[in-house]
């Protein structure tokens, strides 16, 4: 079998999409440490930095999964928009929270070009999500539809998924990939139209 690390960033989107999932860890091996590393850069916080990046792989899958990848796109810029939509929430939540909104950290980064904000689409795409796990979600075993439901309808971050369940960040990330797949599995099985336009 060839190397998977030889492929393009889009030979191995489409060997994901049909089924290998050895592709997409191809993927996440070759960009993430330059995403962390942007991440980071942009929040200088650890803690929020893993967070935000699992956060992001998560979409990434969801969203290759619901066709929202084009080859046209390039890969790596594609993460990078997911990631800065995901910080750009992170520094709305604060600015609601904080009856200071004074913070010169939080109006810096909220006024920077580079950090801009995002497209209604990515809401859309956000709230089109939500519809299609309420569908699928409860059909997982326990564990998956646990975490799905933490996730998506509690707003949990991975970290406090984690605490909440005494299993580590990556344990309730895989589980939410898993989750994931499996849903897209049970929807082809049993036919379920899912609403991605």
């Amino acid at each position: 079998m060839k190397d998977l690390s030889q492929l393009t960033d889009d030979a191995l989107v489409e060997l994901y999409v049909n089924g290998n999932n050895e592709a997409f860890d191809t993927l996440l091996e070759r960009y993430k440490s330059k995403l962390y590393s942007y991440i980071y850069y942009t929040v200088h916080d650890e803690d929020v930095a893993n967070d935000i990046f699992q956060d992001t792989f998560v979409k990434v899958i969801t969203y290759i999964q619901a066709g929202r990848y084009t080859p046209s796109d390039k890969f790596q810029a594609w993460i990078t928009r997911i990631s800065h939509n995901i910080i750009m929430d992170y520094y709305r939540n604060i600015s609601t929270d904080d009856t200071t909104s004074s913070d010169y950290d939080n109006g810096e980064i909220l006024n920077t070009v580079r950090l801009s904000d995002p497209s209604i689409e990515m809401q859309q795409v956000h709230d089109q999500t939500l519809a299609e796990v309420g569908q699928l979600y409860k059909m997982l075993p326990e564990s998956q539809s646990q975490v799905i439901y933490m996730r998506f309808y509690q707003d949990m971050s991975f970290k406090e998924i984690a605490e909440e369940l005494g299993i580590s960040i990556n344990t309730a990330l895989g589980r939410v990939r898993y989750a994931l797949i499996n849903m897209r599995r049970i929807a082809s099985e049993k036919n379920i139209s899912l609403a991605v336009s």
